[in-house]
């Protein structure tokens, strides 16, 4: 029997947040607008205790290694490593026991902020080096803050994010495809058939991935093009443009919109094209493809192998730190 993960609450006015210790993961984000209306705009499982075992990473803090490694192998100071695989050959979102599936501790717990810490030993997965992070959330009327930070014992790639899907319209109503979504980014990472980079950067201009202007959602998972097919639609790395904390995307839906900050190098973009209707959600609503939107601030997939990346080594010594913030504004107020 897989006894229920410890819930935890965070609130602020119009604003709740819900979050379990399996994954340091997001359930529930109730927003109440100005119209007094309460939304809970993120996709959550109905049954908490499948957090961990079901697919689809719903709202879980990813690591040690966000998206893909290549054949689940790397070199690090001429020593190679070998990783779990859990998507063919290859290794996607810290391997076949993430930090996705493990139970967080609490360090802080306050009505607006929550820490919550997990110690990753050498070998986990793997990866060199023990590695200890930590997930903080902290909440304001109308924003969510999420700042991942880590430290190692020996030189290991690190890449955190968050993986909770959007639908600003409300968990429980129809797909996203009617939302509209801007992305700062210039560039993209094309893939092989097994969703790998190939290491080239590609620039946005003529292809379904230019997002510089707002485009429907649905009218991009649909173009006839090549990456879009392999994809399954939208689930593609992008370059984001500037340094430092900046905005990368923009999503519209009908009644509110979110603006994602981070300091990230690249977010990934997927809607759902895999999610098959398997998974029941908070509203009672199966979860089909299109249901929400996961957007994915990250390190470069792959980066451990693909040189002319960005490095994604932590080094002893050295803090990682990254911030994702996701800010809500109604439309009404716009």
């Amino acid at each position: 029997m897989t006894l229920s993960p410890t819930s935890l609450h965070l609130t602020a006015p119009g604003l709740s947040l819900e979050i379990l210790r399996r994954g340091a993961s997001i359930r529930r984000l109730d927003l109440t607008g100005s119209d007094g209306t309460t939304t809970n705009v993120v996709l959550g499982l109905s049954d908490s205790s499948d957090y961990g075992q079901a697919p689809g990473y719903h709202g879980a803090t990813i690591g040690r290694f966000a998206n893909r490694i290549a054949r689940g192998t790397f070199t690090i100071e001429g020593r190679p490593h070998h990783l779990s695989t859990n998507e063919g050959d290859n290794t996607l979102h810290g391997g076949r026991r993430g930090f996705d599936q493990q139970d967080w501790s609490v360090v802080e717990h306050s009505p607006g902020q929550l820490t919550l810490r997990l110690v990753s030993p050498d070998g986990d997965q793997g990866f060199p080096g023990e590695l200890t992070a930590y997930t903080t959330y902290d909440v304001a009327p109308g924003e969510v803050r999420i700042t991942h930070t880590a430290t190692t014992t020996a030189a290991t790639p690190v890449s955190l994010t968050n993986h909770s899907y959007v639908n600003l319209d409300g968990e429980g109503a129809d797909s996203i495809d009617d939302h509209l979504l801007t992305v700062h980014a210039d560039a993209y990472t094309p893939t092989g058939p097994d969703l790998v980079p190939t290491g080239e950067l590609r620039d946005v201009a003529g292809t379904p991935f230019d997002l510089r202007e707002p485009r429907r959602i649905g009218d991009v998972v649909r173009v006839p093009h090549p990456d879009v097919l392999l994809g399954k639609g939208l689930d593609h790395n992008f370059v984001v443009d500037g340094e430092g904390l900046r905005i990368h995307a923009e999503l519209v839906g009908r009644h509110r919109r979110l603006l994602l900050l981070s300091d990230h190098p690249a977010l990934q973009v997927y809607a759902g094209g895999q999610l098959d209707g398997t998974l029941l959600g908070t509203s009672g609503r199966l979860y089909r493809q299109g249901a929400g939107i996961a957007l994915e601030p990250q390190r470069f997939p792959d980066a451990p192998n693909q040189h002319a990346f960005p490095s994604a080594t932590l080094q002893p010594g050295e803090e990682y730190r990254s911030t994702i913030i996701w800010r809500f504004i109604d439309r009404d107020d716009a």
